[in-house]
């Protein structure tokens, strides 16, 4: 895949404050990936600098091979761009606001008509051409700030917060659309939704304090920082231990690394629940240990942190 974005020891400064210190990433044609981090990490500065709206302290941006800053038309004219305030009018009816949209992306009248109906029949807008703008839910109005990010069928999309302020149904519906975006545009996204980026992207770049704290597959970043659980209840089988025995035992077998007992309600009469920590699957080597020690294995499952609690942990700052 051609490589579609590539930031290099991007830095933006107002006055003092320096809200981008020297990030770096690339991402490949194709790639959903999303862009995280905490108020005021220096998420939609990197975005408004990527799409030319925004000129940077120090670093590079290439989009698509060209330098932004020298080339701004011919880069903005592959760019799709939805900022977290959508560029709405609401006076306006949808089909003459894409009409405008598509003027103001110098397309000819027969390629403004086609263009503008691909992309209400992409964002389903095709019943509302004649409704004014600010008549519409917030979750159609965000159908239609994504269609005018589309109308000129830009190479990338840069979405800044495409689900904010939308109720689950709405979310569910802009997820849905953007998956289906991904399937054949660069889409970069930012989100306060957690749970957005792993339903919808295949990359994850978490920014803190102006860096980069986090870069990877949305599942690779999920395991950071911390050993998978498991969770494994016994109970007598063929003899009897007490809990302590059985904790010495597991802490035993070489590739966990530690065991504490648990508790829980649903556990019958001479039940141990324990939640071992390994970097590796160890359910097979538990089962082994438990029938050669003459115990019934009752339950296993593995819990895997998920992208919030990486994401706590990677932009909470210590003390």
């Amino acid at each position: 895949m051609k490589e579609a974005i590539r930031v290099e020891a991007l830095e933006k400064n107002y006055g003092p404050i320096r809200a981008l210190d020297g990030i770096d990433f690339r991402i490949s044609g194709g790639e959903v990936v999303g862009l995280l981090g905490p108020n005021g990490a220096g998420k939609s500065t990197a975005m408004k600098i990527i799409t030319g709206f925004l000129a940077p302290s120090g670093g590079k941006i290439s989009i698509l091979g060209k330098n932004v800053l020298e080339n701004p038309i011919q880069i903005k004219s592959q760019l799709g761009y939805l900022p977290e305030s959508a560029p709405l009018y609401p006076e306006m009816q949808v089909g003459d606001y894409l009409k405008f949209i598509a003027q103001i992306r110098r397309l000819g009248p027969a390629e403004a008509s086609r263009a503008i109906d691909r992309v209400l029949t992409r964002c389903d807008l095709r019943d509302r051409t004649k409704q004014s703008i600010g008549t519409l839910s917030k979750g159609l109005r965000q159908r239609v700030g994504l269609a005018q990010a589309m109308v000129h069928d830009p190479e990338i999309l840069v979405l800044d917060e495409p689900t904010s302020g939308l109720d689950p149904n709405q979310i569910l519906e802009i997820r849905s659309l953007i998956r289906e975006i991904g399937e054949k545009r660069t889409v970069l996204l930012s989100t306060h939704i957690l749970s957005e980026v792993q339903a919808s992207c295949d990359r994850v770049i978490i920014i803190s304090g102006g860096r980069i704290a986090a870069d990877g597959p949305t599942d690779q970043v999920t395991r950071m920082g911390q050993n998978e659980s498991l969770h494994t209840i016994v109970a007598p089988g063929k003899v009897r231990l007490e809990s302590t025995a059985i904790l010495e035992g597991l802490l035993s077998i070489p590739e966990i690394s530690a065991v504490e007992e648990g508790f829980g309600a649903e556990l019958g009469q001479d039940e141990h629940l324990f939640v071992i920590r390994s970097e590796e699957d160890v359910r097979r080597q538990v089962a082994q240990w438990a029938s050669s020690h003459g115990l019934l294995l009752l339950e296993q499952h593995r819990e895997r942190r998920n992208l919030e609690e990486v994401f706590r942990s990677l932009t909470t700052e210590k003390p």
